[in-house]
């Protein structure tokens, strides 16, 4: 028998499962998350929100083909369950210059793109790394983006815990889960 009640249920959870496990490059991407080159650099992405993969390759692109003719390997098996990675100046030698992008693609097919970072900077060597407390403003994550070291017992929180620079990093799904909870009680 159809319920419209078990319906709309089904719907409402289908859109909250995307929005909360969207998987996605956090860092760096925007004008607030850059790396700097001939220096470390780490890279920070949504593992566990619907993971499509459990290792990818790593691609860098920029817009001026001068500066890259096309998308190029840097590192070649990036474990997801890592949740970021320490690029080396040795994995990428990237000349400073704006309009970098990242992809996490498959290992085995690089035109399977699983994720690709808002475009950002390179800056050049000596500049400053981003604050922890930098978020991506123009990702749709930053809206509920928050700066903190702690969670505890039973959290609604989804948590990429990095190293370096964006160790304290995280993204919450609290607003999300909160609407759902007041969709629920609208049936």
């Amino acid at each position: 028998m159809f319920s419209p009640r078990l319906a709309s249920l089904a719907v409402i959870s289908a859109l909250v499962s995307s929005t909360v496990a969207t998987f996605q490059i956090l860092s760096p991407g925007g004008p607030n998350l850059w790396w700097v080159a001939e220096s470390q650099n780490t890279l920070v992405w949504s593992c566990n929100d619907s993971p499509p993969a459990t290792s990818y390759i790593l691609l860098v692109a920029n817009t001026n083909l001068t500066i890259l003719a096309a998308p190029e390997a840097i590192v070649a098996n990036i474990p997801n369950a890592d949740c970021s990675h320490s690029i080396t100046t040795q994995q990428a030698a990237l000349i400073p210059a704006l309009n970098y992008t990242l992809m996490l693609a498959d290992s085995l097919d690089q035109t399977k793109v699983y994720a690709t970072s808002l475009p950002f900077e390179v800056k050049p060597l000596g500049a400053a790394y981003p604050t922890t407390n930098s978020t991506p403003t123009d990702n749709p994550v930053a809206s509920t983006a928050s700066s903190s070291s702690t969670g505890s017992g039973s959290s609604s929180t989804s948590t990429a815990k990095p190293n370096g620079a964006f160790a304290n990093f995280e993204v919450s799904a609290a607003p999300v889960l909160a609407a759902f909870g007041v969709a629920i009680g609208m049936l």
